[in-house]
């Protein structure tokens, strides 16, 4: 019985430590490329993620900011009269890129203007510096410029902008978010309105 069970045994050898130690080493070695290629992967799309994200944050965030009021001239008064010019001034908001406000036929800067019967984009505009000004056209912080948008009837809107009708005007820089000025003219038509 003995002999059989030493026959038995005979030739029948088990796992050396170099045999456990190499395939340890090969699972840790495929482990290691496989969690590097999903790092790698994460990182890459994590950094993508945030290149979009700033992209539309500059494009969405607002570059320039109306400061006070928004004030609509007429050349006469009463209910039957109409708007002839809107003014407002504009800042660079804190820590905005320069708005450049070049007037050409190619305007940089767009005013797009609608009521409840018409849209009239790329408006003819002009614009002063008031106070402190460098002398060139962008618009950077610490500056204002007062902008003036003729709306006559004759020559921009049909009908004419009168009394107690809402009108949008939206401001559109090359980069930055778009301003929108929602406003509505008062119940009869004054040479200076202060328009809330």
């Amino acid at each position: 019985m003995i002999s059989k069970l030493k026959r038995l045994l005979k030739g029948e050898g088990g796992i050396t430590g170099l045999e456990t130690a190499i395939i340890l080493i090969a699972f840790v070695v495929v482990a290691a490329v496989f969690a590097f290629t999903v790092l790698s992967a994460g990182v890459f799309s994590a950094d993508k993620g945030k290149e979009a994200v700033y992209a539309g944050l500059a494009e969405v965030s607002g570059s320039m900011e109306v400061v006070g009021s928004v004030i609509a001239i007429a050349d006469a008064t009463g209910a039957t009269e109409t708007v002839d010019s809107i003014i407002f001034t504009l800042a660079n908001v804190a820590g905005g890129e320069p708005i450049d406000f070049t007037v050409s036929p190619n305007n940089k800067v767009v005013v797009d203007y609608r009521d409840e019967f018409q849209h009239r984009p790329n408006l003819t505009w002009s614009k002063t510096p008031i106070g402190k000004n460098d002398g060139d056209q962008l618009l950077e912080p610490g500056e204002l410029f007062e902008v003036t948008i003729p709306i006559t009837v004759t020559t921009v809107i049909t009908p004419g902008l009168g009394v107690n009708t809402k009108f949008v005007l939206e401001i559109k820089p090359q980069t930055g978010g778009a301003i929108v000025l929602e406003r509505t003219t008062d119940a009869t038509i004054d040479k200076v309105m202060d328009l809330h």
